[in-house]
């Protein structure tokens, strides 16, 4: 009797114990759900990034379950999610089978993307620059994603090449050091300017406006060849404002000891922008705005953050598959957040130039997205995501508070985007 309780007792605990580990031993995929149900949106972004890193091909499941993963089962990928708190699902071979040919289906607006290998990244900054001075950083560093920073010289030497995704800072390229005139006997700002000016004088440039000239030229040179370019807030028009106004000086007297070229309007050369046309540069030194592209937001909204939202537009997953990346999210709404840009009048967009976000109800694009030659190039409008009207000296955004932020997410589905696989157009 006792040895038949005992040999029972053994094969109730090796029962257990093989349940126990079946689901690890069976499981031919793991799921990371994007949708309302995971834990930590940022840090998923992360691991399939460090998936990438390993050789691990991952599937970007498009518009299901707010653009979930589907990873090949990997003790270290499951050990890795683990341990950055990210949420996950084991599915068998029939499961991932049929979830696959859900998203599949004619009938459904999901598509899958292959993501095969990680973009090398670049974030243009000056060294001293401080992670939370910029969200994309913020980003990078909260979800794991190895990044350098590359600067001025580093560009004009050539070694934009190293890199698949060039991330601006928010960098004044016309050369005005960002319109902060009325800060001009601040340490900060005198310090910024003598290493501006120094850096021209060394690259034999008279003006900064010519030395950031050069720069934006080149980096115009490295999206034609096929790079990915994304830039936020004030690195977004003043790219295009300086590339205009190659040929012309629409920089005040207050920051190059010149005057204003009399004919600046119509030296503008607008075939040579990205994303804009047809605007017009803000002379006033004192003013703290470089261009009309920027919509800017009323009183009232600035006052009351709640009521400022923008919607992301809905595209074609089968058809449309890049815009459809850069819009993954859980939510269709996002927050807004305002910056020395903060969205772009409709009428500066160029016509081809998709928008991929507006605020409803306004004249304003916060996010679109275009092709240049070989390359691409995505703007979005604010400076922070998750802090609304950021000034200088606040504290740094602590993304452990905000590890589901839609409007962080649009920062991170760039960073994927350049990782997948490029099919052929349908016809």
């Amino acid at each position: 009797m006792f040895d038949d309780l005992r040999t029972a007792s053994l094969v109730a605990m090796i029962a257990a114990l093989s349940m126990a580990i079946a689901p690890s031993s069976q499981a031919q995929d793991i799921l990371v759900p994007m949708d309302a149900v995971q834990a930590d949106h940022l840090k998923a972004y992360g691991v399939t990034y460090w998936a990438l890193t390993k050789g691990i091909e991952v599937d970007w499941l498009l518009n299901y379950r707010g653009g979930s993963f589907l990873i090949p089962y990997d003790n270290a990928v499951e050990q890795e999610l683990r341990v950055r708190g990210v949420s996950f699902e084991r599915t068998s071979g029939a499961q991932s089978a049929a979830i696959i040919q859900d998203v599949e289906s004619e009938s459904n607006n999901t598509a899958v993307v292959k993501l095969e290998k990680a973009p090398r990244v670049a974030v243009y900054a000056p060294e001293q620059t401080l992670p939370w001075d910029d969200a994309v950083l913020l980003a990078l560093t909260f979800a794991e994603v190895p990044h350098e920073l590359i600067y001025d010289e580093d560009v004009l030497d050539g070694k934009l090449a190293e890199y698949d995704w060039l991330h601006l800072h928010h960098e004044d390229f016309t050369g005005q050091y960002g319109k902060f005139y009325t800060f001009r006997s601040l340490p900060w700002y005198i310090e910024q300017q003598r290493q501006a000016e120094a850096t021209a004088r060394s690259r034999g440039f008279q003006k900064v406006s010519q030395l950031k000239l050069a720069v934006a030229q080149t980096i115009r040179r490295y999206v034609a060849d096929g790079g990915f370019l994304f830039a936020m807030c004030s690195g977004t028009d003043t790219f295009d404002i300086a590339l205009a106004a190659a040929d012309t000086d629409i920089v005040p007297q207050e920051y190059d000891g010149d005057p204003i070229d009399t004919d600046a309007l119509s030296q503008l050369d607008f075939d040579q922008t990205f994303a804009f046309h047809n605007f017009r540069p803000i002379f006033n030194a004192n003013e703290y705005e470089h261009a009309n592209i920027d919509a800017g937001l009323p009183p009232a909204q600035i006052r009351n953050p709640a009521t400022d939202y923008f919607t992301l537009f809905e595209f074609s997953a089968k058809w449309d598959p890049v815009p459809t990346m850069l819009t993954q999210n859980h939510v269709s709404s996002v927050k807004g957040f305002i910056g020395q840009t903060t969205n772009f009048r409709k009428e500066t967009v160029k016509p081809g130039v998709v928008v991929l976000a507006e605020a409803p109800g306004r004249n304003e694009v916060r996010y679109l997205h275009g092709t240049f030659a070989q390359g691409t190039f995505t703007y979005y409008g604010g400076h922070d995501p998750e802090d609304y009207q950021h000034y200088v000296g606040d504290p740094p955004t602590d993304l452990n508070l905000h590890k589901n932020s839609p409007g962080y997410r649009l920062i991170l589905n760039n960073i994927l985007f350049p990782a997948a696989r490029k099919k052929k157009q349908k016809t």
